[in-house]
């Protein structure tokens, strides 16, 4: 086995921030994925400096190469619109945000809301999500702008349940929290430090 340093930080062209993780347990497959702000790109640990110098390569310019189509829908303007027309779709309107942001502070949750400014937050965490996670946390959002007085129980509940996705976006959250505080710990950091859904206060 090479004996190459186990984790590898470097900034690629396009200020694209790349950590490998060289991993004893894979023996074929490699892997990328934006996690910590950065792109994380796992790879066997007995791969050859030049194999993967090529893999790492190739991650990158795939990220690169959707960099555009995703930034493009990440405006603050695009974000209100895709909440206006979820909040048409699923609560007929009822929801009526008056500001809909993505912010990079909100680093303890997916999003939050304000029922008294009517304002919606999302976690910039999410701009590397799928398209139909972020469409279930402004659902989720805008469900306690609906009912501002349920907090997460039966009333919401059943307004998130119109989401047809939401058994797998649930899955798919968690699944990332898990793996985020799993990367936390193995850096010696505290975990929990994205939490998932916390309730929603007045801001």
């Amino acid at each position: 086995m090479p004996a190459f340093p186990k984790t590898v930080d470097f900034v690629a062209p396009d200020e694209i921030p790349v950590r490998i993780i060289r991993s004893a347990k894979r023996r074929k497959t490699i892997s990328s994925q934006w996690r910590d702000n950065r792109l994380v790109v796992q790879v066997p640990a007995a791969l050859d400096e030049k194999s993967e110098r090529t893999f790492v390569d190739e991650m990158i310019a795939k990220y690169r190469k959707g960099r555009h189509a995703r930034t493009a829908g990440h405006t603050d303007d695009a974000l209100e619109l895709r909440a206006a027309s979820l909040d048409e779709k699923y609560f007929a309107g009822r929801g009526a945000p008056e500001s809909v942001r993505w912010v990079s502070n909100q680093n303890k949750r997916w999003g939050s809301a304000s029922y008294r400014q009517r304002t919606i937050r999302l976690s910039a965490t999410l701009q590397h999500m799928p398209s139909w996670v972020q469409d279930y946390v402004l659902v989720h959002e805008l469900a306690h702008l609906v009912v501002p007085k349920s907090g997460h129980g039966p009333e919401f509940q059943a307004l998130l349940n119109r989401f047809e996705r939401r058994v797998q976006a649930d899955i798919f959250l968690e699944a990332f929290h898990a793996g985020y505080n799993a990367h936390a710990k193995e850096l010696g950091r505290a975990a929990d430090e994205l939490s998932g859904f916390g309730d929603d206060e007045e801001q």
